[in-house]
């Protein structure tokens, strides 16, 4: 899976499955808006689903859609070498977090108090804004 897929035999019939996938399924978008307020009101979803269904198995049927079921199955095997951690560890690694959050709180709350005592020590003012 580290390598780039490539197009091994990419032909032209398999441009022209790709070109037809997309409008078929364009078709069945069209004809999703089109029927609207018509008659054949009732075939708009069966038209819009049609369209798509026919649309993919047409893409399935080139090698770009035979590429992207192998990239599919690629990733799936990857998955599985994929390192979970166990609850133990999760909730470790969480209780971690947050007292670091609270640690990096209290301390910027401290700093930003240092910071504002000191301004107002050198400003001379009392404190509140506009005062």
């Amino acid at each position: 899976m580290n390598e780039a897929v490539q197009h091994e035999g990419v032909t032209g019939a398999d441009k022209a499955k790709l070109w037809a996938a997309l409008l078929v399924a364009a078709a069945g978008i069209a004809a999703f808006y089109l029927l609207k307020g018509g008659p054949s009101e009732g075939w708009r979803w069966p038209a819009f689903a049609g369209g798509l269904v026919l649309g993919g198995l047409i893409f399935a049927l080139s090698a770009y859609g035979r590429d992207l079921w192998k990239f599919f199955l690629e990733a799936r095997i990857e998955l599985y070498k994929v390192f979970w951690p166990t609850r133990e560890e999760t909730g470790t690694m969480t209780l971690v977090v947050f007292v670091f959050v609270l640690i990096m709180s209290l301390f910027f709350w401290g700093v930003d108090s240092l910071l504002g005592w000191g301004t107002r020590a050198v400003l001379g003012t009392a404190g509140g804004a506009g005062g």
